[in-house]
């Protein structure tokens, strides 16, 4: 209970997560249930005429039709599954590294923290989308390929915001006492540190869905998608070359 204090207090000081979780669980519920949501079926196969193709909204689509006649809201809403996919999965691995890093450097310092900052510190320098396009050339599209890719490049921040937060975190007073009484490294960090900083960590990787989400939307508008799912990234795309 405690802990989930600490998440509020960390949610309330941020104005920005508070709204930013609030539109997150609203597309989240539109994701879940898009077949009762949605008032077609984007992978039904339809008979259409050619005054059928891109028309304006209407009563009965109220976005309107794409060149192959299909409702362009229906897709909208179906393709956040695909987007959220994307914004989880590749937070969730974003973290998991991230934080991993950020817990061995400022835990144990010396060579191995500044040898872990360094390499976070080049990452950083490179500007992301480009490298992100670049290995996606190389790896083939996909949608998996495009989680990876994400997940991979995203921790640099959160490997920093932890690592700032351990190295005054385990300068305290109960973490000096468990080391005085013969606990393993490990056992601080799982038990006396990793609690302290997993607030931080569950705040960051809200913030950071968006930005998965939108580093998917950037690849797959670039023609780098799965073309067989619909994304917004993937709806983007199409409309543009059309």
């Amino acid at each position: 209970m405690e802990q989930f204090k600490e998440i509020w207090g960390t949610f309330r000081r941020k104005p920005i997560g508070i709204l930013g979780g609030l539109m997150l669980f609203s597309v989240v519920f539109i994701a879940i249930f898009a077949p009762w949501l949605a008032p077609y079926d984007p992978d039904e196969k339809i008979d259409v005429e050619p005054g059928d193709l891109l028309t304006p909204p209407d009563a009965e689509h109220l976005l309107g039709r794409d060149d192959a006649g299909k409702d362009v809201l229906s897709q909208l809403i179906y393709g956040a599954r695909v987007s959220l996919t994307v914004g989880f999965v590749a937070s969730f691995m974003a973290m998991f590294i991230g934080t991993t890093v950020g817990l061995v450097a400022g835990y144990y310092g010396g060579r191995i923290g500044n040898t872990l900052m360094r390499l976070v510190d080049f990452l950083l320098v490179i500007p992301g989308l480009p490298l992100m396009i670049v290995l996606i050339s190389m790896w083939g599209r996909g949608l998996w390929k495009i989680i990876l890719v994400i997940g991979l490049l995203g921790w640099t921040y959160t490997a920093r915001l932890v690592r700032s937060q351990v190295l005054s975190i385990k300068e305290r007073q109960f973490v000096m006492r468990a080391r005085a009484l013969g606990a393993s490294n490990f056992r601080i960090i799982m038990r006396h540190i990793f609690p302290q900083v997993l607030p931080i960590i569950l705040a960051e990787t809200v913030l950071s869905v968006s930005g998965a989400i939108i580093a998917e939307s950037s690849l797959s508008f670039l023609g780098l998608g799965d073309p067989m799912l619909i994304s917004w990234g993937m709806m983007l795309n199409f409309a543009f070359e059309r």
